[in-house]
């Protein structure tokens, strides 16, 4: 969970680095927005208060940028902030917004901008709701609402090659990312959280359709294919950072985990230890650590780990797979 020192720390010592960028001129981008969002998003406009619908919207769904798409903000983070805005306290993940100094109009500020494509959005400030403080001030015209029927689940079970792999083959599954989270610092690297004195573990963040794939038979096939009575080991590999984990994003994930830990716990003769945790952010890992057991299948690792592992899951959930 980002907090208003993590944004001062972004703003003085550089941003969180883009999954992409997307360049245009000037006149390439007044070809393709409306003189209205073009005026907020590129020449950083303020459109007013109370002028937009979505100030009063609270229904599920993820808001993306108006300029180029980029997811930025859930709405399950959206809250009435009063100020006639829409107000966020977290974007959809560290990267996802770039940050600077702005001293218009005498004010001093920090500005929120697409760290796709530098789109102005709003502004950031440290007076929203605990826990994480933040109210990122955003104008309704620099965004886009999608609906959209998928849900995310965070879970941890040992190095997170593996926990993908698994992932990656079961029917109504989106993406499976691979990342860090349940610890203390914001964007850690691999190296870093290697070390064992971050707090994090190694997680796969899961985009999935409900309709199609439950929460609760994600949890049932993650307990299923790693070891969840083992505290801080998975294997040969040891360390809090390969600790079986579940990281939820609200009480109702919260009340399903504990629920399918319950019923879990009659399989094993040893007890469950999977840590049950408030999801407060995911860092996603650096880039050659996603699809890395379809990338490098010829890998030691490869093949004397995560190769009996998914043997194991394509046996036990031959129906759940792609």
């Amino acid at each position: 969970m980002l907090k208003y020192i993590d944004v001062l720390k972004f703003v003085n010592h550089g941003n969180p680095v883009a999954r992409q960028r997307v360049v245009k001129t000037p006149e390439e981008w007044r070809a393709v927005l409306s003189p209205e969002v073009y005026e907020v998003t590129r020449l950083k406009g303020t459109e007013r208060a109370y002028s937009a619908a979505m100030c009063s919207s609270f229904e599920p769904g993820l808001y993306a940028c108006a300029c180029c798409g980029t997811l930025l903000f859930d709405g399950r983070e959206k809250f009435d902030s009063g100020t006639g805005w829409p107000s966020f306290t977290q974007p959809i993940e560290p990267g996802a917004i770039a940050y600077e100094n702005d001293r218009s109009y005498g004010m001093r500020r920090i500005e929120a901008l697409c760290s796709t494509c530098d789109a102005h959005l709003g502004h950031v400030f440290p007076d929203g709701p605990p826990p994480s403080g933040l109210r990122y001030c955003m104008n309704a015209l620099s965004l886009n609402k999608i609906e959209t029927p998928f849900e995310k689940a965070v879970l941890g079970g040992g190095c997170f090659w593996c926990t993908e792999a698994i992932f990656k083959e079961l029917k109504g599954v989106e993406t499976v990312e691979s990342g860090f989270s349940g610890g203390a610092i914001a964007n850690p690297t691999y190296r870093e959280v290697c070390s064992g004195r971050t707090g994090h573990a190694e997680v796969v963040q899961v985009t999935f359709n409900p309709a199609e794939i439950t929460y609760e038979d994600l949890l049932r096939i993650h307990l299923s294919t790693h070891n969840p009575t083992t505290p801080n080991q998975q294997g040969a590999d040891v360390g809090t950072q390969y600790r079986s984990i579940i990281l939820v994003s609200n009480n109702d994930q919260r009340r399903s985990a504990e629920k399918v830990l319950a019923e879990m716990q009659a399989i094993f003769d040893r007890p469950i230890v999977t840590e049950i945790k408030q999801l407060e952010a995911f860092y996603l890992a650096e880039s050659e650590h996603q699809d890395f057991y379809l990338k490098h299948p010829e890998e030691g690792y490869c093949q004397a780990v995560i190769d009996p592992k998914l043997a194991k899951f394509r046996m036990l959930f031959a129906t759940s797979r792609k």
